[in-house]
């Protein structure tokens, strides 16, 4: 009996959009805003801003390559392609479905807490909740996974307008955020740049969904642009506000940042955005599971995983195997490492991929400099993807002695 393989195409600019700033918005900065605080203090916003920096120079590399090669296989064919290796890709592959699953960990882990602040249910309970229904949404179809982060990800963004505009007045302090040349103070921004890193990891997710989409060369790269400035902007006046807010100094040990900087500047309840906290993390997660799966998908139709996750259920047009794989594991990892060490754990592995990607590029470019046929596509100059490299080794770098410091 044949089995479908093909995806369907049903996404389009607006709808991909929403799905980048839905994962990169869903959980990283509602869950980590206070940890991030912890390790910056008042300059959290330049933790902010240098990692969404170092994201969009590997998110303009991720544009182009999704540009030349709209496969859903993702990082781990454009790694294969550039340096002719299937093998090199596969290793490559397996680490971004890590990043994927160990991410879902991350945000199912916030979204339980969420749910015991809301309802005191056990946070395990909770977990195995929330996997559940992630599964259930992810294997439903790629549509429906679709309008469920663009709605949420509606209510995300309007959660984090709402809390800049009733803390504005914070920001005519924005001064006192200025840091000094101490080593101390900058030290601490960057060790506050490796959990914020994790707030803007999404963007590699939008290209495993290239089989999915109409137009996938002109669509993909201006929404992976376009969601990451949207994401910079906000977490940055999210950051600021907070840090000059009332409550700044017990933001690190609240479960739910969002409802506290709320808590003391309107009468309504903090508990709403402790919903909209959960709902973020959920968003967030469901974006990864969705990731994983096609990426498990991907690599099983170029023969670099078991060929039973190529398959496609006919009457949801989903690779349901891969899906309830990539939610099992998630499930495993809740039990095992908590939100920060999860979070940190997704910044070493991405940062190492994006590294490799940022090398993919480059000897793409190099390979094809007199290849005039590539000229219609996006394109970033030839010495891009060599600071992106750079960029992302320095901050591989400092995570592995962030973590074991």
């Amino acid at each position: 009996m044949n089995h479908p393989t093909k995806l369907k195409r049903t996404i389009g600019l607006t709808g991909l959009i929403f799905y980048g700033t839905g994962t990169m918005i869903g959980g990283g900065i509602y869950a980590l805003l206070g940890k991030v605080t912890s390790e910056s203090g008042v300059y959290a916003p330049w933790s902010m801003l240098i990692a969404g920096l170092a994201a969009l120079i590997t998110a303009l590399s991720f544009a182009e390559l999704a540009a030349r090669y709209p496969k859903s296989g993702g990082s781990a064919f454009y790694i294969s392609t550039a340096f002719n290796s299937k093998l090199t890709g596969a290793f490559f592959g397996w680490l971004v479905i890590a990043t994927g699953v160990v991410s879902a960990a991350t945000l199912t882990v916030a979204a339980s807490k969420f749910i015991f602040e809301l309802a005191a249910i056990p946070e395990p309970v909770g977990q195995i909740f929330v996997v559940s229904i992630l599964c259930l949404i992810a294997c439903w179809g790629v549509t429906q996974s679709v309008v469920v982060v663009a709605f949420i990800t509606l209510v995300e963004i309007s959660g984090l307008i709402f809390v800049i505009v009733i803390n504005s007045d914070s920001l005519a302090n924005v001064a006192t955020a200025l840091p000094s040349a101490e080593l101390g103070i900058w030290l601490g921004i960057f060790s506050g740049s490796i959990l914020a890193f994790y707030a803007f990891i999404g963007f590699e997710d939008m290209v495993t969904l290239a089989e999915e989409v109409k137009d996938a060369k002109r669509v993909l790269p201006i929404s992976i642009v376009v969601s990451m400035l949207i994401t910079l902007a906000l977490y940055i006046l999210v950051s600021l506000v907070a840090v000059n807010s009332q409550v700044f100094s017990s933001l690190g040990d609240s479960h739910s940042p969002m409802a506290s900087l709320v808590s003391k500047k309107t009468y309504i309840p903090p508990t709403v955005m402790t919903l909209i906290s959960l709902m973020a993390g959920f968003n967030g997660a469901l974006v990864q599971v969705v990731m994983a799966s096609r990426m498990l998908y991907g690599m099983a139709g170029e023969g670099q995983a078991p060929t039973v996750f190529y398959h496609v259920f006919s009457k949801t047009q989903t690779p349901v195997y891969s899906t309830l794989a990539a939610g099992s594991i998630v499930l495993g990892l809740t039990y095992l490492f908590d939100l920060t060490t999860l979070a940190k754990l997704t910044s070493i592995i991405i940062l190492f991929v994006f590294t490799a990607v940022n090398a993919a590029l480059l000897k793409v470019k190099l390979d094809n400099k007199k290849d005039k046929t590539q000229l219609s596509i996006f394109l970033m100059p030839v010495y891009f993807p060599l600071i992106g490299i750079i960029v992302s080794l320095l901050l591989f770098g400092f995570a592995l002695w962030a973590v074991s410091k």
